[in-house]
């Protein structure tokens, strides 16, 4: 999501949900919106009249069908206790805090509207993270431990610091954009001990990049069966200002990792979008553009679960964007699993591994791919590949050879590394395996700019001395030779 703007009275993912009664994951005509922020208020602080207004404004009608509530920005605050910022609506400054700790009491502004848009048959989560430090776990045992915190002060356990009193919200979201990504699987896990003793029923998201693979989210999700994740297709260089640009448009990569790689076969995957041109850097497309986009995507892409949008207040001030986004994908929207008919992969001619293909060339390949410049190589869904998949297709038309070798996922979330045994294409993700970095050791707390580790904007490393910052998200891509970073200077 967009960096956190801490307002005083002016002030996305993973996502853990509880089933509300008119909610569906499984249908392709969803609608998510970001609830908190202020974002508006945020990048118009003289237009207080469209600043944000109380949740339960954003549930009167069936447009949204669910709203993570962003953010819980620290993990381990004072006492041990999370912090919550929810800008001009709940904070540390205008609310009391329980005492010992920094985490903000908003029973009285929010415990009523969580109850009345559950009421409505909405989703209502806790978004953990944003563009916030203040995330992460050093051990497994602060990840299992925390799971049991956010369990009991937001979810279904119960403490004497429950922020939204006796609301019990439908999940969580994790929107991690930083703070490092050990350890979330194990606390995934450990919430679900939680749900799997419950009564209820839980679904899981995340929101990562839509930089494939996501430096901060791709290990979790690959290693947890999440059931759709929210792609942010703005502030990056695959944002949706470039669809339709098969070197930079890729829903079809996340589409073949929700087919082919993600623990769950049935995962949904969703366009990320700003509500309004001052709700993001980069991204935004008109509401005609972006109705187009989802219905050719939905077309395309069998995955395919509905539209994610920063913000409730971005959204209501430019003209109820949400309400042509909804209205657009409740036409010819289904439910339960069903997609639309794919058109067969023969239609397009298969792959020749004997040919060298021109930029804008198609072929078949168990997708249909085009090709994003000249390529020869066999399509994959690899970072460097020379194919973007454009087209989920069905039956004969080229197929991509079986390969048992494994690919190694190193994660932290156990005392064991996750293996993943790859039956599809080779190379669908590079490893996360950390080489020797030839350009020197550790400066203070910035770590050494490593060869197969990806990064993300604003992210700093040390190279031969010298400290560097990522102007965007690269892999493999030394500081010293790359544009894509910055020299700050000698490490002192």
């Amino acid at each position: 999501m967009v960096p956190i703007r801490i307002i005083h009275c002016a002030a996305f993912a993973l996502s853990l949900i509880t089933l509300g009664s008119a909610f569906d994951i499984g249908c392709n005509s969803n609608v998510v919106g970001y609830w908190g922020q202020n974002s508006y208020g945020a990048a118009n602080g003289a237009d207080t009249a469209n600043w944000q207004k109380p949740l339960r404004t954003y549930c009167q009608d069936d447009t949204i069908d669910m709203f993570p509530i962003a953010f819980l920005t620290t993990f381990f605050g004072t006492g041990g206790k999370p912090v919550i910022n929810i800008a001009n609506t709940c904070n540390t400054v205008d609310q009391p805090v329980f005492p010992g700790t920094e985490l903000a009491n908003c029973t009285s502004v929010l415990q009523e509207d969580i109850k009345y848009c559950q009421s409505r048959g909405k989703a209502v989560t806790l978004s953990l993270g944003g563009a916030t430090g203040g995330v992460g776990f050093p051990s497994e045992q602060q990840a299992s431990a925390f799971a049991d915190t956010i369990w009991n002060d937001f979810l279904g356990g119960s403490s004497n610091t429950r922020p939204f009193g006796s609301a019990i919200l439908d999940g969580i979201d994790l929107d991690i954009e930083g703070g490092g990504s050990a350890y979330y699987p194990t606390f995934l896990n450990a919430l679900k001990r939680h749900f799997d003793a419950s009564s209820r029923k839980y679904y899981v998201t995340a929101a990562p990049q839509c930089v494939y693979p996501d430096a901060n989210l791709q290990n979790t999700i690959n290693a947890f069966p999440v059931d759709a994740i929210f792609v942010q297709f703005y502030n990056n260089p695959c944002g949706l200002q470039t669809y339709g640009q098969a070197a930079n448009w890729n829903f079809g990569q996340w589409d073949y990792w929700a087919r082919n790689i993600s623990p769950n076969p049935n995962v949904k995957v969703y366009i990320g979008a700003p509500a309004s041109s001052t709700a993001a850097g980069s991204g935004y497309v008109p509401l005609a553009t972006l109705q187009n986009i989802a219905r050719q995507t939905r077309q395309q892409f069998p995955s395919f679960g509905g539209v994610m949008y920063w913000d409730a207040s971005q959204a209501y001030a430019n003209g109820r964007y949400d309400v042509g986004i909804k209205s657009s994908l409740s036409q010819g929207g289904s439910c339960g699993g069903s997609a639309p008919s794919l058109p067969l992969c023969s239609t397009v001619p298969a792959w020749v591994s004997t040919r060298t293909y021109t930029a804008g060339s198609k072929v078949s390949y168990q997708y249909i791919w085009e090709a994003k410049w000249s390529a020869s190589a066999a399509p994959s869904n690899g970072v460097n590949s020379e194919w973007s998949p454009v087209q989920a297709c069905t039956g004969a038309g080229g197929s991509a050879p079986t390969s048992t070798s494994t690919t190694m996922l190193s994660t932290t979330t156990a005392s064991s590394t996750i293996t993943i045994t790859s039956t599809t294409t080779a190379m669908e993700l590079p490893t996360t395996t950390t080489q020797p970095t030839p350009g020197g050791g550790q400066c203070g707390s910035v770590a050494a700019w490593s060869l197969n580790q990806a990064y993300s904007a604003g992210t700093r490393v040390v190279y031969n001395g010298n400290i560097y910052v990522a102007k965007w998200w690269n892999f493999n891509e030394a500081p010293d030779k790359s544009s894509a970073w910055t020299a700050q200077g000698a490490c002192e």
